[in-house]
């Protein structure tokens, strides 16, 4: 894009089959199929400038928003609940395809978000390995929670054979992961300072953890880590009661909960830090929390800054 070309801020609401585009004042609906995302290209190349705004809708997302930026057109992703609240903010409750089209056109608008960063075809298969091992492991988990209740031989023998498949499938998900991080330079350097922390080494985690590196949650999606902003906190004023964080990525919250388990027990800077927080009443859930910041914190450094190196 020509540095003198104005930016068009598009809005693209995207559903299951469907997409619905605002563009220069006139809503478009397209097909979310090949064909469809071929007739929005044509449309958004008549229009130098044209900048795709559209939110995370849970992967159905994914396949126009890399047609888009293999075209080397600039898209964002955008977090749906900061668009509803900007709707709200506008007195717009009301709900539909065009209308959520024309609110993404006026978020990108108003606060003009960066392009989402393109992945490789390495890390986009990173990307769904990893999902499908958490999928795999929230099944067993929720399998071997049902197991007490089987009484039946059938229903026992069944639920064995089945965990046998889940074991076998996690097993293969890790192997995956472990190839494709070794395969590519970048990732298997970013792995290797990430898991030189303690608590992130593979060999102080649970078993289900240990073969899996728990970079492999940090690395494969956009936006990197140290474009992400803190959990948030909220004090109400006279209102009494524990703290709470929003926001986020869930998996890499997960997997820096199991990390900071082993740290705080192993690290000393952060184990001393731990220690204090509890020692001035903080609640353990409350100084995990800390430790969790800190721990990402160190992370973004290591990552951004290749001369950075963990105290000795």
């Amino acid at each position: 894009m020509s540095q003198n070309t104005a930016i068009l801020h598009v809005g693209l609401d995207v559903a299951k089959l469907s997409l619905q585009l605002h563009l220069a004042g006139r809503f478009h609906s397209l097909v979310n199929d090949p064909k469809g995302h071929a007739q929005l290209l044509k449309l958004l190349r008549s229009h130098p400038g044209a900048h795709v705004i559209c939110e995370a809708t849970g992967g159905y997302e994914q396949r126009v928003v890399q047609t888009l930026q293999a075209a080397d057109l600039p898209v964002s992703i955008v977090e749906a609940g900061r668009v509803r609240y900007f709707a709200r903010a506008q007195g717009l409750r009301a709900k539909t395809d065009p209308i959520d089209a024309a609110v993404l056109t006026d978020y990108g608008t108003t606060f003009k978000p960066t392009p989402t960063p393109g992945l490789s075809a390495q890390q986009q298969r990173l990307a769904a390995i990893a999902q499908r091992r958490r999928q795999l492991i929230h099944s067993r988990t929720m399998e071997t929670n049902r197991a007490d209740h089987y009484t039946d031989p059938l229903c026992v023998r069944q639920h064995r054979q089945f965990q046998k498949l889940l074991e076998k499938q996690i097993d293969q998900c890790d192997q995956a992961i472990a190839d494709l991080i070794a395969a590519d330079a970048n990732l298997a350097q970013k792995a290797k300072r990430l898991e030189a922390i303690p608590g992130s080494d593979r060999s102080w985690r649970p078993p289900c953890w240990r073969k899996c590196p728990n970079s492999a949650n940090s690395i494969p999606r956009p936006p990197p880590p140290w474009q992400v902003s803190p959990p948030i906190t909220a004090t109400v004023e006279k209102l009494k009661g524990r703290r709470h964080i929003s926001g986020g990525r869930r998996p890499v919250r997960c997997a820096l909960y199991m990390a900071t388990l082993s740290a705080v027990r192993y690290d000393r800077i952060l184990k001393a830090f731990y220690t204090r927080l509890r020692a001035a009443g903080k609640k353990p859930l409350v100084a995990m929390t800390a430790c969790m910041r800190k721990l990402v914190v160190l992370m973004n450094h290591l990552l951004k800054n290749e001369k950075f190196q963990l105290a000795s």
